[in-house]
């Protein structure tokens, strides 16, 4: 497997201003300079992690996979070309404006823009977040994880999973089909929602203390309609998080406590139990639909069905 984090992710907006204190004053991210008006954002020792363009469209602009080196990313665009996808090798201003040494490009089948680097630059200054946070769980986990919204999964699953070696962590199929990928070993870092519709259902950033989350969910609170979905548990990566609406439309999840798998001895099953253990009522979804993801919740929760006690905290093994 080549690819091995989420590196970052551009969206494209005009909102720059509504992004401004979205990103630092609720999710904690520090606002770098970039001119212009593109807003970047810092989440660690990384020179950026977020990138909100300043361009119309309200859309994913492009999400950016890391490799190790050089090896790995001819490797990968090797592959890519003899599958007919057009690869584009960065120019040097792009890759100085990405804040990578290497960097190239293509698309998905559904017209996604496709980012994969190597040799990220590291700021030579602390991080310092936009609201008192002790800081987001990333280093070799990388950024978060990334949720597509896809309209034909038998034509992205391929794509991702035989073409770019995304590893399946398991799927659901009811009350609609979502395929979740591993690239190291946060449980998921990517995933699939096939629900008939293209573009950006989410991205998740996970921090490093439980009190973090919570008085981020706090701060959510104070805004009309800010929170899509309230604070719960998930039954696969057993996180526990909660979802705004973005100033773009799409959600972030903010969460704690995600499961770390080890990707060599992982097996891909399918999940029966629903998305989630306990929480996160879609607050946003019409009533039918919602009705549904309560019922089975509630089910779980008759049946007292429960996650583990997130046991890769407690040995440490969550600093991988």
């Amino acid at each position: 497997m080549e690819i091995n984090a989420l590196g970052y992710i551009g969206i494209n907006s005009a909102k720059t201003d509504e992004w401004s204190h979205y990103a630092t004053k609720l999710l904690g991210m520090q606002q770098v300079d970039k001119g212009a008006s593109t807003r970047a954002y810092r989440m660690d020792d990384r020179k950026q992690r977020f990138v909100v363009t300043g361009a119309e469209g309200e859309s994913l602009g492009f999400m950016g996979w890391e490799v190790a080196n050089t090896d790995d990313l001819d490797t990968l665009a090797a592959r890519l070309e003899n599958a007919g996808v057009a690869v584009e090798v960065a120019t040097t201003a792009l890759s100085d404006e990405r804040y990578v040494k290497h960097l190239i490009r293509f698309k998905d089948p559904e017209g996604n823009v496709i980012e994969v680097f190597c040799d990220p630059f590291i700021d030579d200054t602390a991080f310092q977040p936009g609201r008192s946070i002790t800081g987001f769980k990333t280093g070799a986990l990388g950024m978060g994880h990334a949720v597509l919204k896809a309209i034909n999964l038998e034509v992205l699953l391929p794509f991702y999973r035989d073409l770019l070696g995304f590893a399946v962590s398991d799927y659901f199929l009811d009350p609609y089909p979502v395929y979740f990928f591993h690239v190291n070993g946060r449980h998921h870092s990517f995933a699939l929602v096939g629900i008939n519709q293209q573009g950006f259902h989410h991205f998740m950033v996970e921090y490093e203390m439980l009190d973090d989350l919570g008085q981020g969910y706090d701060l959510a609170l104070l805004d009309e309609d800010r929170v899509a979905f309230t604070m719960g548990r998930h039954t696969n990566d057993y996180i526990m998080s909660y979802y705004t609406h973005t100033p773009s439309g799409f959600f972030i999840e903010t969460g704690y406590g995600g499961y770390v798998i080890d990707p060599e001895t992982w097996k891909p099953h399918q999940t029966s139990e629903g998305p989630s253990l306990w929480g996160h009522d879609r607050t946003y979804m019409e009533e039918p639909q919602r009705k549904k993801l309560e019922d089975m919740r509630l089910d779980l929760a008759t049946r007292g069905i429960q996650a583990p006690n997130c046991p890769w905290l407690a040995s440490g093994t969550h600093k991988a």
